[in-house]
């Protein structure tokens, strides 16, 4: 799994910091969380095909989170895409991907899936992870989301050895969770496999302090978390409904996350290091994202 920063400013881009984006890649899956103005351009920057895109997830409908949307549903419109492309998003998504597509012409070439998350829990899940979703508090409507990845069961080496259970089919189905017979004796899958636990990475994009925060994060292994303010500033974090350093660290150690990283820059921070500084008094594992930056979970 790894996440790729595409954009970390808020409201205004700057020189450094585009608006905001993050590409979730797990497998198969490019998962695009918020797709501000010139994501695609951060993507090719980045070596990423559009076309390469999955899903995407809007946290809400604020222009510096969808502003490159129609422009990136074009030119994967123009690519041959053979996907079906799964939108996710907060009560009224529907509605604005209509707007869209009634404001600019391009031909709609490839199949999309639009839904919308009115309540909190999971609402994607195969075999491999579950994505779930929880309202926080913004201005607008206004999702939080959590990718989980599921145990997987891995072979105790020396104890398949031990037993003298031959690589294949046998260690396969040990490995799915179901007891196999070997050489007339019933082996259980307890005895030679081990469940491995998934990561989890929690994003919390746009609100103020509430409970939705901590139980979406809640043990994650990163939580990317916005952190438009300083501390100085709490008065307009909480007029407009954003989270300072401070409030992103104090939810990250209520949730106990094992790495935070901030994001969601006021444009007035030339260098936000300081607001990871501010951070790191009360949740000392704090990175502050910048455009393009990478991290394996």
């Amino acid at each position: 799994m790894e996440l790729l920063f595409l954009g970390t400013s808020s409201m205004v881009p700057t020189k450094e910091r585009n608006h905001s984006a993050i590409l979730l890649t797990y497998g198969a899956e490019n998962i695009l969380l918020d797709c501000g103005e010139g994501t695609q351009r951060q993507l090719k920057m980045a070596g990423v095909a559009s076309p390469k895109i999955t899903k995407i997830l809007i946290s809400h409908w604020h222009g510096d989170h969808v502003l490159g949307l129609p422009g990136l549903l074009q030119t994967i419109s123009a690519s041959e895409y053979s996907k079906i492309l799964e939108i996710y998003g907060p009560r009224g998504t529907k509605k604005h991907f209509e707007y869209i597509k009634k404001a600019f012409f391009f031909e709609e070439k490839f199949e999309v899936k639009v839904r919308e998350i009115e309540e909190d829990g999971i609402f994607f899940e195969n075999e491999d992870f579950c994505i779930e979703a929880k309202l926080l508090e913004h201005t607008v409507p206004c999702l939080g989301y959590r990718f989980s990845e599921k145990a997987k069961r891995k072979i105790k080496v020396d104890a398949a050895k031990k037993l003298g259970i031959p690589q294949g089919p046998l260690l396969g189905k040990l490995q799915e969770g179901k007891s196999v017979t070997w050489k007339g004796k019933k082996i259980m899958p307890e005895q030679v496999t081990y469940e491995k636990e998934g990561k989890s990475v929690a994003f919390i994009l746009d609100t103020v302090m509430c409970e939705s925060c901590v139980g979406l994060a809640k043990d994650a292994d990163i939580l990317v978390c916005e952190a438009t303010y300083s501390e100085e500033l709490e008065h307009k974090a909480e007029e407009y409904k954003h989270l300072t350093a401070k409030s992103a660290a104090m939810i990250a150690n209520r949730a106990n996350v094992k790495q935070l990283v901030i994001t969601h820059f006021s444009p007035r921070y030339k260098n936000p290091e300081k607001l990871a500084e501010e951070a790191r008094n009360y949740f000392d594992k704090t990175l502050c994202a910048k455009d393009f930056m990478r991290i394996r979970v």
